[in-house]
């Protein structure tokens, strides 16, 4: 089967497109709608499918078996992949004032394809769908119920196309269903969450109503006391934008990207040593409360751009966790392995390369597979 994976953003279009599970094509277009961009996302999908034309792998959008997309927020109502229709982004629609940054571009990304291919079948695939499996004391926050039941204020869960492509791949390393298997998975990029995940269902996330909860990250605070943006606002200070955007890493010494972290806290820096100590002690935090809650821990997976590539924040994450049976083998960490947890460890420690679009792919291919049936 022939799938298009696409990312809609506001001003960019990410696009992938598999055959049978294999990538065969690829590109990022950016600055939609921006002066000296492209004029909206009608013409980047133009773009790209000239892009792959030339290229030989996709003569043109009428070709494709399917179109995946990835979709932020499905809400409660989607707890799997949806075959798009008339109706799905009605319910889109109504939730856009839960993911105000995200959704809208992910609709326009739907409908714009709809336009050009009309005939081809579309899936959307949601970040949080994966944690719709959370138990209601997991997800309820201590607030007055009809609140929830008002304005559908509880935690959702975001990442969960990643975490449940992580969750596959260390089924598969340690040759098990993934039904059997309890596991911590960490996707640590610029955004952060840890998921607990018990016989292969999610029953906690650290990101909430919002990708605001939870980790440290680059600009996102992650867990505060809820009365400090009350008291921020109440100065007359933004606190959403100081929150979202000016807070993690570069509030704490003023660099967002842990690349440039690392660098300066190896050179001394009090502020960055700082803001490495926080965000890493939060993962360890985070890492024994779930080991609480599953009672026993399979393995532990870093995934996304830090996970994967930082053998100090894997260091500092694991650092002190003997006692949960987690103890990180430092020759293999630096060495880059896929699995970095001692031999006799009754845990092991993955680094496992995430890959949403392959694993958007995958869930429209089945969705439709079993559609057909």
């Amino acid at each position: 089967m022939k799938v298009l994976v696409l990312n809609a953003g506001s001003s960019s279009l990410k696009y992938r497109l598999f055959d049978a599970g294999r990538e065969i094509g690829s590109g990022v277009i950016e600055r939609i709608g921006e002066q000296g961009g492209v004029k909206d996302h009608m013409e980047a999908l133009k773009i790209a499918q000239d892009r792959m034309g030339a290229d030989g792998v996709l003569s043109s959008f009428d070709s494709l078996d399917a179109v995946g997309h990835r979709v932020v927020h499905g809400g409660e109502k989607f707890t799997q992949p949806a075959v798009v229709d008339d109706e799905l982004i009605d319910v889109l629609k109504k939730l856009v004032p839960l993911a105000p940054l995200h959704n809208p571009a992910n609709i326009e990304g739907i409908l714009t394809m709809r336009k050009i291919a009309p005939k081809i079948p579309q899936v959307a695939v949601f970040d949080t769908a994966f944690h719709q499996s959370m138990p209601k004391e997991s997800f309820l926050y201590a607030i007055p119920l009809e609140l929830y039941d008002r304005y559908a204020i509880r935690r959702y869960g975001f990442h969960g196309t990643s975490h449940s492509y992580v969750c596959k791949e260390a089924a598969k390393l340690l040759g098990r269903p993934p039904e059997s298997l309890n596991l911590i998975t960490l996707h640590l990029g610029n955004g952060a969450s840890a998921c607990a995940v018990e016989s292969g269902r999610s029953i906690d996330t650290s990101m909430g109503f919002t990708p605001l909860e939870g980790l440290v990250m680059g600009t996102r605070c992650g867990d505060i006391d809820p009365q400090i943006p009350l008291f921020l606002n109440g100065k007359g200070v933004d606190a959403e934008e100081v929150l979202n955007r000016r807070s993690g890493l570069k509030g704490l010494c003023g660099h967002n990207d842990m690349r440039e972290v690392l660098k300066l806290a190896d050179e001394g820096f009090a502020d960055a040593k700082t803001a490495l100590s926080i965000y890493t002690r939060r993962i360890r935090k985070y890492i024994g409360a779930y080991a609480a809650l599953l009672g026993r821990v399979d393995a532990v997976v870093f995934t996304a751009g830090i996970g994967e590539k930082s053998p100090k924040v894997r260091e500092l994450s694991c650092r002190g966790l003997e006692g949960f049976g987690i103890e990180l083998d430092s020759t293999k960490n630096s060495t880059g392995e896929v699995e970095i947890s001692i031999e006799s460890g009754p845990v092991k420690i993955f680094v496992i390369k995430t890959d949403e679009e392959l694993e958007i792919a995958r869930q429209t291919e089945a969705l439709l597979s079993d559609a057909r049936l």
